[in-house]
């Protein structure tokens, strides 16, 4: 008779099989038969741990559950999209997509494990579809960086792509402050994806440390005078990253209404990102003053992220934070005191050549002063050839 034990090794495992074989025949009720079930749970909990099963393949456990039900290929179809991706999956040309592994659990009941090819595992319910986003402006444009197949291929996997897009925000996404200057509905979702990107591309920077107390108000004034350099858009990457802020460049999204944004990254440096929705010389300088009025003023710390219409330059009713950028913007590119002497100028000779004057002698780009003429007087057409249309973004991208 064998005492009952934790089987520890393979001479435990081996004695105790050949324990539960002189145990085969016994009597039910038995003694013995109590002793067959023990060492059989004993035995069990050994193999489960020391010889566990190997999954079968998903393609296998597929096959099996299709001859099981009386199914064909062609019922497949409803679960993967498709018989051309019925047959790629079954011939091992194309993975499972997370979509088609809901599908199949769900229609067929094929445990998630192996659909997984992980014992236990599971899925979570589904937190992004691609319907919810602008998903193919995302593709055409570059959103997936190591995706190299086409937009149909990428649907398929649309669920896989997203959640490995937005990990970039980490366990939490940033509280967003926008600014709106017209009544277009927002597609939050759409400015949430941009943000993403904006994050991807900063995570392939290495810059500095940053400085808050660098971000000065004389250091805003030095960047506006880069203005007057037919570069000085290029300039202010350079001026910029050497202060630890991250300048990033990337067009809007359909339904965004976005012109810059500032955040910061995770990395704990600050990103000023600008989209060029507007490529005017008056809109840029206009737009990147905003965000570094936002970042001197209101992102210490902060896990604000603010998100700026610039373009008309109107009072935000309600929102203390978009005024005192747009203030702090306006009295850095042209100082109230000098801007009334302009004024007085302008009276006695309002044309251009008067403007590229009194641009001079404030040491700034005409196209600043160009914009703010145009903002207070609501009048978009006058002065059209100060404005820089069309020179930004060939300076940028």
């Amino acid at each position: 008779m064998m005492k009952a034990k934790i089987l520890k090794n393979e001479t435990d495992y081996e004695d105790a099989l050949a324990y539960i074989e002189t145990l085969m025949d016994a009597e039910p009720g038995s003694a013995e038969e109590e002793e067959l079930e023990l060492f059989s749970m004993l035995v069990e909990a050994y193999e489960k741990e020391h010889h566990p099963i190997d999954l079968p393949d998903a393609v296998t456990a597929i096959k099996f559950r299709l001859d099981q039900e009386g199914l064909t290929r062609k019922d497949l179809a409803r679960y993967m999209g498709s018989m051309s991706r019925v047959s790629e999956v079954l011939n091992g040309k194309r993975p499972l997509s997370l979509a088609m592994i809901r599908s199949l659990h769900a229609g067929l009941g094929i445990p998630y494990e192996v659909l997984l090819q992980e014992p236990g595992a599971a899925l979570a319910p589904c937190r992004h579809t691609a319907s919810d986003y602008p998903f193919n402006e995302m593709v055409k444009q570059g959103y997936f960086e190591h995706f190299t197949g086409s937009l149909s291929q990428a649907k398929d996997m649309a669920e896989e792509l997203l959640d490995s897009f937005f990990s970039v925000f980490g366990p939490s996404e940033p509280n967003v402050v926008y600014c709106r200057k017209n009544k277009e509905t927002v597609d939050r979702l759409a400015l949430k994806s941009w943000q993403a990107r904006v994050i991807h591309l900063c995570n392939h920077e290495s810059l500095p440390p940053y400085d808050a107390k660098k971000i000065t108000q004389p250091f805003l004034k030095d960047v506006v005078k880069l203005s007057r350099f037919s570069q000085g858009p290029k300039l202010v990457r350079e001026i910029l990253n050497r202060k630890g802020v991250h300048f990033i460049i990337l067009s809007h999204l359909d339904k965004t209404f976005l012109d810059g944004a500032c955040f910061m990254a995770k990395d704990n440096r600050p990103v000023i990102a600008m989209t060029l929705r507007h490529d005017r010389l008056d809109n840029f300088w206009f737009t990147l003053l905003h965000e570094l009025a936002h970042l001197h003023l209101h992102l210490h710390g902060s896990e604000l992220a603010f998100f700026d219409d610039t373009d008309k330059g109107h009072h935000d009713e309600g929102n203390d934070k978009e005024n005192e950028a747009d203030a702090l913007a306006s009295a850095i590119l042209i100082p109230p005191s000098e801007w009334k002497k302009a004024e007085s100028k302008l009276r006695k000779s309002f044309s251009e050549a008067s403007i590229c004057a009194i641009a001079d002698e404030l040491e700034v780009s005409p196209s600043i002063i160009a914009g703010k003429i145009r903002r207070q007087q609501n009048n978009f057409t006058i002065f059209s050839g100060l404005i820089g249309n069309k020179h930004v973004r060939r300076l940028l991208i």
